[in-house]
């Protein structure tokens, strides 16, 4: 039997149609399995609050040492530097800490250093953070 145009381009429009909806399926799965390369590998956990990065560095919150001690409160960032509120300073200054002192944020900013090595590192301006060898 011989098929009507029609006929012919209905199917030719099926067999195109599933090959798009097969391609935009294998397009979705493999930009799913990108993100979560990416998240893997930069050690960035977005479900349930447990690490955001720095980039979740926010304004009043608790900056801890490795070892628990709360050391101070994120005032700002500036640079690559964390600036800590005044008010939480044990001198009523400023104080700076490199970003790469950052062990991982989440409601609070974790750092890598005791509350120690921290207060002995610290900084008086955001310009003295960048990453020379005591960072």
């Amino acid at each position: 039997m011989v098929k009507s145009m029609s006929e012919k381009m209905s199917e030719i429009g099926s067999s195109v149609s599933g090959a798009v909806k097969s391609v935009g399926s294998n397009i979705a799965k493999g930009t799913e399995a990108a993100v979560e390369y990416v998240i893997d590998k930069a050690g960035i956990e977005t479900e349930d609050g447990k690490d955001f990065g720095v980039a979740g560095i926010k304004e009043d919150m608790d900056v801890i040492a490795s070892c628990g001690k709360k050391v101070g409160v994120v005032d700002d960032v500036e640079e690559s530097s964390i600036k800590l509120t005044r008010k939480d300073s044990p001198d009523n200054q400023h104080h700076f800490i490199p970003m790469n002192w950052v062990a991982r944020v989440d409601g609070n900013v974790h750092l890598n250093k005791n509350s120690k090595e921290a207060v002995a590192g610290w900084k008086t301006d955001a310009g003295s953070c960048g990453c020379d060898s005591d960072c």
